[in-house]
């Protein structure tokens, strides 16, 4: 997800038939597959929505997810579904209701509410500085932006400064991003780093976590929409993620999505 070029991005696994699984059922194959999200599209429960999906890491079940809200919608559109509002796929997930729409940089999410925002304490910046493997000084903010898998985010002086970062070992979900110079083909350059085996992992391309950073940054004004992130570059993956604001507010993640392996599996 979040790139039109097959083994770029971030991939998700889409089980088009979640019907009657058993929760142990899920988590396994979740656990099986060891990518960052694992999705099963269920029978909606809600009135207006078009289907329903349960989102599982190799580990544990999400409210929501972005990168798998995009590649859930991008598989429940090529297996033919069909949305009950012209234009507007509505997909129910533990977070509530979540639209998703065509862009021209091709799906698009909107943003969900945050659960928890506001600036963290001090003593929690500090932990978060030593984490990253810099200075306090090198932190020019700092906001709760959790809408759903519990990010705190933080925000450096340059993308450079953000690309440079090898972390130790973290018991938190950061999401940290960086400003590229005035006039570059992004606006920021975006990593997420997760507690991992007693370590750290990092996420490719975060869409919930580029979900509540647009809302912070716009927000405080130090960016404006439409804009482009950049993610997973040290990893190789070239994933970008486009922000726009629609006329009412709105605030619209999206990017490319596109299937590399189909098949069947017997669960």
């Amino acid at each position: 997800m979040f790139t039109t070029t097959p083994y770029l991005g971030n991939p998700v696994a889409v089980v088009l038939d979640g019907h009657g699984l058993p929760d142990a059922d899920m988590q396994r194959f979740a656990r099986w597959t060891n990518l960052s999200e694992t999705t099963f599209i269920l029978p909606p429960t809600a009135e207006g929505a078009d289907y329903r999906v349960r989102i599982f890491t190799p580990s544990l079940e999400l409210p929501f997810a972005g990168h798998p809200t995009l590649g859930t919608c991008h598989a429940w559109l090529a297996a033919g579904g069909r949305p009950v509002e012209d234009g507007v796929i509505v997909q129910e997930c533990g977070a509530g209701l979540v639209r998703v729409r065509r862009s021209a940089d091709g799906l698009a999410f909107a943003a969900p509410p945050l659960l928890r925002s506001g600036p963290p304490d001090e003593a929690l910046v500090r932990h978060i500085a030593e984490v990253l493997g810099i200075g306090r000084a090198d932190v020019v903010d700092a906001q709760w932006a959790d809408n759903g898998p519990g990010w705190v985010a933080v925000l450096l002086g340059s993308a450079e400064a953000v690309l440079a970062l090898r972390p130790g070992v973290t018991d938190l979900d950061l999401g940290v991003a960086g400003p590229y110079p005035p006039g570059s083909p992004q606006a920021f350059e975006v990593r997420a780093f997760v507690p991992a085996g007693g370590g750290t992992g990092e996420d490719p391309v975060t869409g919930s976590l580029n979900a509540s950073l647009a809302e912070w940054l716009l927000r405080t004004g130090r960016a404006t929409a439409p804009y482009v992130a950049s993610q997973g570059t040290v990893l190789g993956r070239q994933g970008r993620v486009h922000v726009s604001r629609g006329e009412d507010g709105t605030i619209w993640v999206g990017g490319g999505t596109v299937t590399c392996v189909a098949g069947q599996v017997t669960l």
